[in-house]
């Protein structure tokens, strides 16, 4: 056991053990503050959302209050370690919503592989939230768990595995173009790897202006090409027709390549055949698909990101998720869709072209950031993510029709989000 490990264990079974508790938010020194707290107090707003649903978000908790829900199938880095063992991650995931949006989450680990057991689970538990957030369940099931509790739920739901990964690497990827003068219904992409990620991935690519037949996915068996019959109905989406069968054959000539996949499949050779000024997102975690190193050595006019942070560029869903869940709980939203994640993804890319605070640079040790190859999208510890994606994701609910609540301050909202700011 390495000296981290030691200190992860010791940080995790400090007192008290975990790393989330509750507080409460109300008055309770008084013997008139617990008989409105409790009984008998409590009975007026029960009997209020008795009458009228909605009203659970104005008298609870239940409009700051997300769900992260796994099954411990596909837990990153980890694999499938069970329902128990994930929950030291999804805590984890629990805290990130609390102190980067403000927003209070309860991890919950649902101790099945069956989808509709796990997806009957969540639905009888859903009416808590004011919405869900699905983490590191495997592939395909994650589709059809997603799918139906989208369809079959009124509160948002989002597994941040596809979705959040999309968001921010479709915000890496507009900058990187632009900054490259390239367009994006003129690029030719290579994703590499063909789970979850990978297709959110490439479908939201399509919204923001890859063309699809544009784009060339690949396995661990290769081209998804449309001629394979060991493919499931998800990659079919995505497979070609064209000759080829290889990544090394399919990297040539591209202009971005977005790994999803595992260490050291793209070589120095590999992209040295890419096209002038290419993209490189290898986001393999801990150690992605070419070393940052590699990468820079085979071409030097590559920009690079990876999903470090002790490189250039890097791409976490850290910078997406607390806040596209803020600004669609502020507006009671009953969904996030592709407008919303749209408008995640522009307010996230045109934050990172904005002068950077002396804070963030003191945080990252750094003397300066500016929008070019090394600084495409925001830092992580940037809190100017909270109003800037949250105020865009919830004018998108609104526009689109999914949000209960309309918010028509918006520069106090703005404040109010600015005072969330520990």
């Amino acid at each position: 056991m390495n000296n981290i490990d030691e200190q992860a264990l010791e940080y995790h079974r400090s007192f008290p053990a975990g790393k989330i508790g509750i507080i409460p938010t109300k008055p309770t020194d008084t013997q008139d503050d617990l008989s409105l707290a409790y009984t008998p107090g409590v009975a007026a707003p029960s009997l209020a959302i008795s009458e009228n649903a909605d009203t659970a978000y104005e008298y609870t908790g239940k409009g700051n209050l997300v769900a992260v829900i796994s099954n411990g199938t596909a837990v990153l880095g980890l694999g499938n370690i069970g329902a128990r063992a994930a929950k030291p991650v999804m805590e984890g995931k629990a805290l990130l919503f609390k102190i980067l949006g403000g927003v209070d989450a309860f991890d919950i680990e649902v101790d099945t592989k069956d989808v509709d057991k796990f997806i009957e689970t969540v639905k009888n538990i859903s009416v808590t939230f004011g919405g869900i957030n699905l983490e590191d369940i495997k592939a395909p099931e994650c589709f059809e768990i997603e799918r139906r509790l989208t369809e079959e739920l009124d509160i948002p739901v989002m597994h941040d595995d596809q979705h959040g990964t999309a968001i921010i690497t479709s915000a890496a990827l507009v900058n990187a173009l632009e900054i490259t003068g390239k367009r994006p219904e003129d690029i030719k992409m290579v994703i590499n790897g063909a789970g979850a990620a990978a297709i959110a991935c490439a479908s939201l690519y399509i919204k923001v202006g890859v063309r699809p037949e544009n784009i060339v996915m690949c396995d661990s068996k290769g081209v998804v090409r449309s001629d394979r019959t060991d493919i499931n109905p998800q990659k079919r989406r995505f497979a070609t027709d064209r000759d080829i069968r290889t990544l090394a054959e399919a990297i040539e000539g591209a202009d971005v390549f977005a790994g999803f996949s595992k260490a050291g499949v793209l070589t120095k050779d590999m992209v040295r055949t890419m096209a002038e000024k290419p993209i490189i997102m290898a986001l393999a975690n801990p150690y992605p698909e070419i070393s940052y190193e590699d990468a820079r050595e085979a071409r030097p006019d590559a920009l690079i990101a990876t999903g470090r942070s002790d490189y250039p560029n890097q791409v976490n869903n850290v910078i997406g998720f607390p806040y596209i869940f803020r600004g669609a709980l502020d507006t009671h939203a009953r969904a996030i869709n592709d407008q919303m994640k749209i408008a995640a993804v522009h307010a996230i890319a045109d934050l990172a072209k904005e002068p950077v605070p002396e804070s963030v640079l003191k945080a990252y040790n750094v003397e300066s950031l500016s929008f070019g190859p090394d600084y495409i999208i925001p830092k992580a510890l940037d809190r100017r993510l909270l109003w800037t994606v949250s105020v865009a994701v919830a004018k998108a609910a609104i526009e689109s029709g999914v949000a209960r609540k309309t918010i028509r301050d918006w520069d106090s909202y703005t404040e109010h989000l600015r005072s969330l700011v520990r």
